[in-house]
């Protein structure tokens, strides 16, 4: 028969409470320095304060631990074996703090933000750039993805904030609006709908194939939504592209119409590259959220960076 040198669990003797660590503390220090008198000045209390403290360790553990006698403090075996233990767990808390310290202000010189294309291209550098000027140490790291995986990556923990522009998130999560977009019709100067005098409607809208950015983008999200609460079809794809300047450019060179952001499209409009379309019977504006996971407290650079990027939008 094999007889195992590990104790069964179920079969030892707990104490009857758990040893507080400034109890543990005294108890080293009176090892170390053979006296509790000096023991509890080194920890700034009373002597008797800490005879008190070190007479509860020892009815808690069931074990006399020192020998007190004029001539000073001596451990007994028992003590001798708990101090040892002691050691061991002060020095893994001391570790304990020593590797959280590090972890906070890791925290605290780095950012990871996700988000999507229109607000990564068109509004996260200006709110960098404003961050930064008051953390010129602060290393900011950026993912560019569209609306329908920033959370997953918040969520993962690759990224400590997130921002989306669609109405949908896909999992449950903590969300403040920070700003709000409108999207636009565009088509090229010569383009038939360019020289209209009445506003589209919703219907030619939604029945007229349009160059879109991918399925899962806030943009594509954000129409389809509008669409559908005007009680028609979702848009229908003429060219799906994986980027707003890509979508841009097809429709300036006549490709067909498109529905952007009017952050991308303001300039191109402006100066004549492009065309706005007005568009009677639905709503095409929308919030941009900050999301971050439920339960987690918004703290340090992640929460100033939502801090300015909601001032940036009263602006």
């Amino acid at each position: 028969m094999t007889v195992s040198s590990t104790p069964d669990r179920r079969t030892v003797r707990f104490p009857l409470r758990t040893p507080d660590l400034e109890s543990l503390r005294l108890l080293v220090l009176v090892a170390d320095l053979g006296s509790l008198g000096r023991a509890a000045e080194q920890l700034r209390i009373s002597q008797p304060s800490a005879s008190r403290r070190l007479s509860t360790l020892e009815r808690g553990l069931g074990l006399v631990l020192v020998d007190r006698t004029r001539r000073g403090s001596r451990l007994t075996l028992a003590g001798q074996v708990v101090t040892g233990h002691a050691r061991c767990v002060l020095d893994e808390l001391d570790e304990l703090l020593i590797r959280a310290g590090e972890l906070r202000d890791r925290r605290e010189a780095e950012l990871r933000v996700a988000a999507s294309l229109t607000v990564a291209e068109y509004l996260l550098p200006a709110w960098i750039s404003e961050l930064r000027g008051r953390r010129p140490e602060l290393y900011i790291g950026l993912q560019v993805t569209n609306s329908e995986h920033v959370p997953e990556l918040v969520e993962s923990g690759e990224a400590d904030i997130g921002f989306i522009e669609g109405p949908h998130l896909s999992r449950v999560m903590s969300t403040r609006q920070v700003g709000e977009d409108r999207l636009v019709v565009v088509v090229d100067p010569g383009h038939p709908w360019a020289r209209r005098r009445e506003p589209l409607s919703a219907w030619e809208l939604s029945r007229t194939p349009l160059v879109l950015r991918e399925s899962g983008s806030g943009t594509r999200q954000t129409l389809d939504r509008a669409l559908h609460l005007a009680g028609h079809e979702r848009a229908r794809p003429l060219v799906e592209l994986g980027s707003t300047a890509a979508v841009r450019g097809a429709v300036i060179a006549g490709t067909g119409p498109s529905v952007l952001s009017e952050l991308a499209v303001r300039g191109d409009i402006a100066e004549g590259r492009l065309t706005g379309v007005d568009v009677a019977g639905v709503d095409l504006t929308r919030d941009l959220r900050a999301v971050w996971p439920t339960g987690r407290r918004l703290v340090g650079p992640a929460a100033e960076l939502v801090t300015v990027a909601r001032r940036e939008d009263t602006r």
